[in-house]
């Protein structure tokens, strides 16, 4: 049997455009990645990551637009000689440049990624609206717009390669040759797409796509196309922040929404319309019942709120680019389609990204993108009864006029059980009535849109809005929002459904104890109580991760402390006076803004005795904290008989191997203290702390004052983390 050329020719250029999504979104963490030990952990640094990437694939889709005005010919060579101009920067890395004392960080840090990796990511960002432009030329009468479906696909494949395979398995130096290969593979993929090209334009008359109607756009369809593009964008990085917010704070939780996002273009693009022609009729019903479960937090901090959360944005974002590919213009069109969609989701990804966290005091983007969905979505009746019901006489004033008023009377209801005793008195009638109505309302959008609104509110939104109202209960920044709670005789500091810290009030005897995490019988609290016999009145003291202050509380007099935070947010609310441990307990403390890493990086060598790193029982891991070169800092810095407290109670994660590998590799002694409070202890909460020091005796004397110090072994062939190496996966508690 004969071979047909036809589909060989046509899987070429598939696997063009999968090649080349493969290897933009597998850059994308590669690159961040690398920069962590030099820049740090700053959200600054994430955020200039991708605000460059968003820039440079606009350029790149602005690019492959422009270059349709050319013949097929000419555009294939003029795109094989930027993809080999940009072969010169392989292979992939960051440029060896240190920035200068008087840069300005905000302005530094996009520079040096555009200059490293901004000719490659712009190169191959062109490709997929590229390739399938010139699919289009050479297969008129097929449908184009199905690529993107793989483009896609090879994007979620390049994204969950990263850190399930290329990050567990390979050295940063292979991963950077590793890419530079892929690319130039791509190279030759794009130079066999070329041969391919007609010589002359053909008549495109006979593509089977939209109707003739939808052949070209106006500015309308393009900015309807932008803002179709924006939400789901928006939505996906509003899902995470809510996710890790208030739901899980766990690793890796970035990649699925990330994952889902992409693979609903997959669906809402494929040629087969069964599977988004299905989720999109049943999204509305998604959207109404499960966002509200989300903002009521009926699934706080359990497996099923991820479950729930990936639903409502997997089918949210497969509904809007089901219409975006409804309205799918002639190919001719079809690099300025996607620059209008591209130019949305960069505005989504401004918007969730950057604006949200500045103008607002808590996750309210996702309950904004939620109703923006809702406007937009398509929808149609669920049944032939319900729309009869609707466009019956009576039904077009009585059903509304129904809805309205069950809804009103539930909110006023629940607004006023707020901060009682009976609060969520009304939640399941609220729920079931949401339910019901949702399901009545989908097909008629105004109503729609007023019971996913109620329901909003109904659940969650209400306390929500009663905080924003509240002067100082809220507190958000880049690493996200805290809530500052007073409660009889203590006061609380909660990020999301992690508690931060907690201080007693009632006294000043009360307000000086340490809690939590820090009480006098856990491994930082025995550590600290022992500073002054180890080094006497002038001790030095470091802590990684002030918080809410609280082991100021162990300062003596005579001690010198330096708090290292790269929240400045934090900072405010340790010295603003809702929290006085710093005040109270340590005045003179200095606090140093910025990664850790980098500010310990500029100490003096020997310049402190007592380190405390707290950073890492929280839902972001700072891996870079954790390397070779990390506990070489830190041994620097430290005198010779210095100790170093890491504290590792995690939920998610054993971190143990880690600390224990580094410990082997340098020469540390270190033992770990698993505290379990007595039932009876105010606000003392279980902990781990690892006690790490170079000098025998010293280890002996910390460990031969409590019994329950127990030696750390590390785990047999864990290899320690280094700049170039290191994977969360094998560390996961399942």
């Amino acid at each position: 049997m004969m071979a047909d050329p036809a589909r060989g020719r046509r899987w070429l250029f598939v696997a063009t455009i999968l090649t080349g999504s493969f290897l933009l979104f597998l850059v994308q963490p590669m690159i961040a990645r690398i920069a962590l030990p030099r820049l740090g952990g700053a959200a600054a640094v994430w955020n200039s990551a991708m605000l460059v990437y968003q820039a440079l694939l606009l350029g790149g889709y602005a690019y492959a637009h422009l270059l349709g005005r050319l013949s097929a010919r000419r555009q294939g060579l003029i795109h094989l000689s930027v993809l080999i101009t940009a072969a010169t920067f392989l292979p992939i890395g960051l440029a060896a440049r240190a920035m200068p004392a008087s840069a300005e960080p905000a302005l530094w840090v996009p520079y040096l990624f555009a200059i490293s990796i901004g000719p490659l990511f712009f190169a191959v960002s062109a490709q997929a609206p590229l390739v399938q432009r010139w699919f289009a030329l050479s297969h008129p009468r097929e449908d184009p717009y199905a690529l993107y479906a793989a483009s896609n696909l090879g994007s979620f494949a390049g994204l969950l390669a990263f850190p399930l395979l290329v990050e567990p398995l390979l050295t940063v130096p292979s991963q950077r040759w590793l890419w530079s290969a892929g690319y130039v593979v791509l190279i030759a993929l794009v130079l066999a797409c070329t041969r391919l090209l007609p010589r002359v334009a053909r008549r495109q008359d006979g593509v089977a796509i939209a109707p003739d109607t939808r052949q070209g756009w106006r500015a309308g369809q393009w900015l309807t196309w932008m803002v179709l593009g924006l939400v789901p964008s928006g939505l996906m990085l509003a899902t995470s922040t809510f996710i890790s917010t208030d739901l899980l704070a766990m690793p890796l939780l970035w990649v699925l929404p990330l994952a889902l996002y992409l693979l609903s273009f997959s669906i809402a693009f494929a040629a087969n319309r069964t599977a988004a022609d299905a989720i999109t009729r049943y999204a509305p019903v998604t959207l109404v019942v499960f966002g509200g479960m989300l903002m009521g937090g009926f699934t706080n901090a359990s497996p099923l709120a991820l479950v729930v959360a990936a639903a409502v944005l997997f089918v949210a974002s497969v509904a809007l680019h089901t219409r975006l590919y409804r309205l799918r213009p002639n190919p001719r069109h079809l690099t300025g389609f996607y620059l209008a969609m591209s130019t949305g989701g960069a505005l989504g990804g401004v918007f969730a990204g950057l604006i949200a966290p500045i103008v607002f005091d808590w996750t309210w983007e996702y309950p904004i993108l939620i109703i923006a969905t809702g406007v937009l979505m398509p929808q149609t009746f669920l049944a032939q009864q319900i729309a009869q019901l609707w466009f019956a006489r009576r039904g077009r004033y009585v059903v509304p006029a129904l809805i309205a008023i069950v809804l009103v009377v539930l909110v006023i209801l629940s607004a006023r059980e707020l901060g009682g005793s009976d609060e969520g008195r009304y939640l399941g009638v609220s729920f079931l009535a949401v339910a019901i109505f949702g399901i009545i309302s989908v097909g008629r959008r105004a109503a729609f849109v007023g019971v996913l609104v109620s329901g909003l509110l109904l659940f969650g939104g209400l306390q929500s809005l009663a905080l924003s109202l509240e002067p100082g209960a809220r507190v958000r920044s880049y690493f996200g929002v805290y809530t500052l709670a007073e409660a009889p005789r203590r006061r609380r500091l909660v990020h999301g459904t992690t508690v931060h810290g907690v201080q007693l009030a009632g006294s000043p005897k009360r307000e000086r104890t340490p809690t939590t995490y820090y009480v006098p019988g856990s491994g930082i609290g025995q550590v600290m109580r022992l500073a002054p016999i180890f080094y006497g009145d002038a001790g030095r003291v470091g802590v990684v991760g002030l918080g809410t202050g609280t082991l100021a509380c162990y300062r003596q007099q005579g001690q010198r402390w330096r708090f290292y935070e790269i929240d400045p947010a934090m900072v405010r609310i340790a010295t603003s006076g809702h929290f006085t441990f710093l005040r109270h307990c340590a005045p003179g403390a200095s606090v140093v803004i910025g990664d850790a890493r980098v500010s310990l990086s500029k100490e003096p060598r020997a310049s402190l005795d007592v380190l405390a790193l707290d950073a890492f029982s929280s839902d972001a891991v700072p891996m870079h904290l954790l390397t070779l070169e990390a506990f070489d800092t830190y041994g620097r810095v430290l005198a010779p008989r210095g100790v170093l407290a890491v504290h590792v109670s995690n939920r998610y994660l054993d971190l143990v191997p880690v600390v224990a590998a580094a410990a082997r590799a340098r020469g540390w002694h270190a033992a770990i203290l698993n505290f379990t409070p007595d039932p009876f202890e105010e606000d003392a909460s279980k902990s781990s702390w690892i006690m790490m020091t170079r000098d025998e005796a010293v280890y002996d004397a910390v460990t031969s004052r409590a019994s329950n110090w127990k030696a750390i072994r590390p785990r047999d062939g864990f290899r320690p983390w280094t700049d170039d190496y290191g994977s969360i996966l094998p560390l996961l508690r399942f």
